[in-house]
């Protein structure tokens, strides 16, 4: 039967190409090439003929697609599958509801349940009725916990044409954990200068577009040379928050930040950073110092990758941190200019010292998708396209933030919390009537109201007793701070000008090591000539900030761009607190390195020092006696002499 059908088909094929075709006959058989014709005939006949096979054959497989999956359910994380959630016992139901907690403790607040999905990811679907019920059931189990659920989407599984149409669910279910006030996200912005960097937050926090003159960006400027020029020069921080249900809460519904930190379940923390060259020793250090969970690439449409951009995006690869870009500015360019855009963005993020997969985000399905592969593996890029003016694809960037999860899980976040205090200083503040405020991150342990910690080290390698008068996070007051969180602690009436960037503030059981010299396995990723001992630069560890000397290379005399190396640093101004294995990247105009710290060499600088103190004092008694020799009065060579003291103690 099959091949009496193909056979009517190929013969109605034939004929029909033969009507098509028979001007060319005619004219081919006039000339000499008559065979010609004829060859053509057939081969476009078998081509018609291998095309309606084709489309016999896609028919048959439709119907016996393989079934999609999702990857097996894991015993640890936030994501839980389950087929159908109908009618459950009491004891059913008690059991989910503890399940539901461990998943909501495992992603710090936040946990994802696919309905319609079996435990080794098969999507199976369920029917209209049962999807009620099986939300509904889903709703009383977040309520008896506390929390609330948002359907982020619904898909239909059509595998198989037999069954009726079954859908499958993705629920988000947050609650606020008891030991915290609200989840809390680190952004660090970063792009070329003039991208929209500032605007596109002013956007996202104050509630309302821009006019397309830079209105949205006027409240982020610290400063009045900021706002004349419209470039960002210093760091400044800009909240945005989301309550359980998903809903965006800015300052277009709050008069401060307090009650958007009292409304949000969620908050998202935007470090605003520098796009100008000239400034980049700011933007490294607001990656360094303020440990951002992701990074976020503002790209211009219409001058695509320029000045800083590629800088930025190799600083962020080179600290690890996750990186998607947002290309600003489609408004002002035609459709072809923004595709142009994202190509040349997508050629990069492919080349091999990136090897990133680019993920075009164009609808809300592909945000939701986006967020969660995004925090799943490093290698996976979103990429957006909006507009600040007329609002285009703003809402897309606003349900990936909703959904965006937090990097650590609750282990690591516990494992950090029993270690002892750890404060990190990255601004220090005079505040009237409060006293001395520095702001920063605690790295490990817990800090609270009224705890006594010390801080330094000062130039002479000491720590000083203080005590934490009060803490403030996000701009609203908080009693108890954790590790991870960024926050601002008054300290009473201690001397500002014992403090600077650079400092920890760590527990008084603590016995901090602090250098002169260190050791770290680097890769030199450029530089002009060769990289060798003597060579001066500016060291970045975490919020350490300072120039140091290459005392030497172990095993090499020199360093040429991409090479590896052993590296001894040493200080030139005074020590440091420093920990094994934190990340270091260094700089000295075109010269850029990255590496870890490997070794501490915390008693050597005193040996150095000597040193210096002899070859001093040794040189100044070579002087007095040549002065004496030449016959200089007493006034001139005590002037000259004090002088040269000055300069050599300066030397040392």
């Amino acid at each position: 039967m099959d091949a009496r059908m193909s056979g009517g088909t190929g013969v109605v094929g034939t004929t029909a190409n033969v009507r098509s075709n028979l001007p060319n006959v005619r004219s081919n058989l006039q000339g000499p090439s008559s065979g010609n014709g004829r060859r053509m005939t057939s081969k476009k006949t078998r081509s018609k003929k291998g095309k309606r096979r084709k489309r016999r054959r896609s028919k048959k497989t439709k119907t016996n697609r393989t079934p999609p999956y999702l990857p097996p359910e894991a015993e640890e994380g936030n994501i839980e599958y389950k087929l159908k959630l109908v009618n459950p016992t009491q004891y059913r139901f008690e059991h989910l509801a503890t399940q539901l907690k461990w998943r909501l403790q495992e992603g710090r607040g936040e946990a994802v349940y696919q309905i319609g999905v079996e435990d080794n990811g098969l999507l199976v679907g369920l029917s209209e009725g049962d999807m009620r019920a099986s939300l509904k059931t889903l709703r009383r189990m977040a309520e008896k916990v506390g929390a609330d659920i948002t359907l982020l989407r619904e898909r239909e599984v059509d595998y198989d044409s037999d069954r009726s149409c079954r859908k499958i669910a993705e629920v988000l279910v947050r609650k606020v954990p008891d030991d915290q006030q609200f989840l809390d996200l680190r952004v660090a912005v970063l792009g070329n200068v003039d991208s929209g960097k500032s605007t596109l937050l002013g956007v996202l926090t104050q509630g309302e577009l821009d006019n397309g003159r830079g209105r949205a960006r006027l409240n982020l400027f610290r400063h009045l040379h900021e706002i004349q020029t419209g470039r960002t020069s210093s760091i400044s921080f800009e909240i945005l928050g989301f309550n359980s249900k998903g809903e965006v809460v800015n300052y277009s519904d709050s008069r401060t930040a307090e009650e958007i930190c009292e409304s949000s379940s969620k908050m998202i923390t935007f470090i605003d950073l520098a796009g100008h060259h000239k400034y980049l020793k700011t933007t490294i250090f607001g990656l360094t110092s303020y440990c951002p969970d992701f990074a976020m690439l503002v790209v211009s449409a219409n001058t695509g990758i320029a000045g800083t951009t590629r800088e930025h995006l190799g600083l962020a690869m080179a600290l690890k941190v996750p990186i998607f870009i947002v290309v600003s500015k489609v408004d002002l360019c035609a459709k072809g200019t923004v595709e142009r855009t994202v190509r040349q963005l997508e050629y990069v993020l492919k080349l091999p010292g990136c090897n990133k997969v680019p993920m075009v985000v164009a609808s809300p399905d592909d945000a939701v998708t986006a967020a969660q592969q995004f925090a799943q593996s490093s290698s996976i890029t979103p990429i957006f396209t909006l507009s600040s003016v007329s609002g285009e694809s703003l809402d897309l960037l606003k349900v990936f933030f909703n959904i965006l999860p937090p990097l650590s899980n609750s282990k690591e976040q516990e494992e950090l919390m029993q270690q002892l205090t750890e404060f990190q200083v990255d601004e220090i503040y005079t505040v009237p009537d409060v006293g001395t405020v520095v702001g920063g991150t605690l790295y490990s342990g817990v800090c609270r109201e009224g705890e006594r910690l010390v801080v330094g080290p000062t130039d002479e390698g000491r720590f000083l007793r203080l005590k934490v008068g009060s803490i403030h996070r996000n701009r609203s007051a908080c009693r108890v701070l954790r590790a991870g969180q960024a926050a601002t602690l008054a300290l009473g009436n201690f001397d500002r000008s014992l403090l600077r960037k650079g400092m920890v503030m760590v527990s008084t059981k603590m016995n901090p090591t602090i250098c002169w010299q260190f050791e770290a396995a680097i890769v030199l990723l450029f530089h002009a000539k060769t990289f060798r001992r003597g060579f001066q630069v500016t060291v970045h560890v975490g919020n350490v900030r300072q120039t140091a000397t290459v005392e030497c290379l172990h095993g090499k005399e020199e360093l040429r761009t991409g090479e590896r190396a052993v590296v001894c640093f040493r200080f030139i101004k005074h020590p440091e607190y420093l920990r094994m294995g934190a990340k270091l990247l260094f700089r000295e105009g075109v010269t850029k390195g990255i590496g870890h710290v490997t070794s501490l060499l915390p008693n050597s600088h005193n040996h150095d020092q000597n040193q210096i103190h002899d070859q001093n004092q040794r040189e100044w008694c070579i002087l007095e006696r040549r002065f004496d020799e030449c016959g200089f009065g007493r006034t001139a060579k005590v002037g000259v002499l004090s002088r040269s003291r000055v300069t050599s103690w300066k030397a040392g």
